[in-house]
């Protein structure tokens, strides 16, 4: 009997890691109300944010996870768990998207591009009723508080409902913010968290990473010498989420999730685990249980890309910050939308009807999130976003601050294990 996957199977798999892995956030998956098709949770939010879609056969998917100590319910995770991921108390996190990873797969498959969009970029939200504008992070927790509160007052009492219901829209918010940012199309999307992370880096039995210098983090539970190591499950969790005693705090912690991604995938290439469907049970049972994708989803022809997306062909680059400031006494970072979207769109050779035009330049006051709002007072269009660092100084938005060196958006190529700081 052939140990062969079907392709379905394969593409399910491709799917759990390059979710889980990518996705270095706390709490879990809830799934008692999604439609479940082939074990997998399945969600409606694509249709609800109203992006465009490819042609071409190109295809483009939205990797995110969720910064919070809750579990599919909206109950709190149990202490002795907390306590196992490091992870603080139910109290901490909330339900930021703490990773959000856009990866493009050309029709070809020849050359597979993702772009890592850090967390505090300070963004026009879409989608969002409450706010206009954020750190890109917090549309999901927004919008999902704001369709809580109207479930109920219209009299909305149980909980799996609140729940269901809250982060359906709350995905669908965050998937439109992330599209009017980049000004591409968004095929498909899924969502993993911490608990999903900790079971696949466990099953995995461990993965390689390489460090530039040692480094020790009381609040991650990150203790590493410098130089490659094999990390254990939580070991693992820590690599990925430190971001205190680095000098760029959440941009060093970015790297350290497209580095793991890229050495899990070298070693599942290695070990053979893509061609033997033995190997595959316990990653298929854990995707099935704390990943949720979008609905639509071929998988089948997914699958038929899923090997080159383990190779070499595999490119990480962090989308670029030009500076940093303060908003209602939040540290954000500050971003040119305009470079930014010619950046992706060059990447992808892809565009939407529109995106062309003028957006908010990220660090001006409240413009709606469906209108294009003008740069800010003291801001400069720069002649080269790579190379050149912007210091906005604008009267009425966020106020200038420190903060780590501007990132021109760092690159890392997959099929090697990558040393990070």
């Amino acid at each position: 009997m052939s140990s062969r996957p079907s392709s379905g199977r394969g593409a399910r798999v491709a799917i759990a890691l390059l979710s889980v892995l990518v996705l270095a956030v706390t709490g879990t998956v809830w799934w008692s109300t999604n439609l479940v098709i082939g074990g997998f949770n399945v969600s409606r939010a694509l249709a609800e944010a109203k992006v465009a879609r490819s042609t071409g056969g190109a295809k483009n998917i939205l990797l995110m996870g969720l910064d919070t100590r809750k579990d599919q319910n909206g109950d709190d995770l149990p202490s002795d768990v907390l306590k196992q991921l490091h992870a603080g108390t139910s109290d901490n996190g909330g339900y930021n998207t703490n990773t959000l990873i856009l990866m493009h797969i050309p029709a070809d498959g020849k050359k597979v591009t993702a772009f890592s969009i850090p967390r505090d970029d300070y963004v026009t939200f879409a989608g969002v009723e409450s706010r206009t504008k954020g750190k890109i992070k917090e549309a999901y927790g927004t919008r999902k508080a704001e369709v809580e509160d109207k479930l109920v007052a219209q009299g909305v009492t149980d909980r799996k409902e609140l729940e269901s219901r809250a982060r359906e829209s709350a995905r669908a918010a965050t998937i439109a913010t992330v599209g009017r940012l980049v000004g591409v199309p968004i095929d498909h999307f899924a969502e993993v968290s911490l608990v999903g992370f900790y079971d696949l880096a466990q099953t995995l039995g461990g993965v390689e990473v390489c460090l530039n210098n040692p480094v020790r983090d009381s609040y991650s539970g990150a203790a590493f010498p410098a130089g490659r190591q094999k990390l254990s499950a939580a070991q693992s969790l820590a690599f990925v989420r430190q971001r205190h005693g680095l000098a760029d705090g959440d941009l060093d912690r970015t790297h350290r999730q497209q580095a793991f991604i890229a050495g899990a995938m070298v070693q599942l290439q290695d070990q053979g685990v893509f061609g033997d469907v033995r190997k595959l049970q316990s990653l298929i049972a854990v995707a099935q249980k704390d990943v949720v994708v979008s609905d639509g989803w071929n998988l089948q022809e997914f699958a038929q890309q899923a090997g080159q997306i383990a190779g070499t062909n595999l490119t990480f680059t962090t989308l670029p910050v030009r500076g940093y400031a303060t908003v209602n006494e939040q540290a954000v970072n500050i971003i040119d939308p305009v470079a930014i979207r010619a950046q992706v769109q060059k990447a992808f050779g892809q565009s939407v009807p529109g995106s062309d035009e003028s957006a908010d330049s990220g660090a001006d006051s409240g413009a709606d999130s469906t209108t294009q709002a003008p740069h800010p007072v003291g801001y400069t269009q720069p002649a080269s976003p790579a190379t050149t660092t912007v210091s906005p100084t604008p009267s009425d938005g966020p106020t200038p601050s420190d903060g780590p060196t501007p990132d021109a958006g760092t690159t890392l190529r997959g099929g090697q294990i990558p040393c990070v700081d």
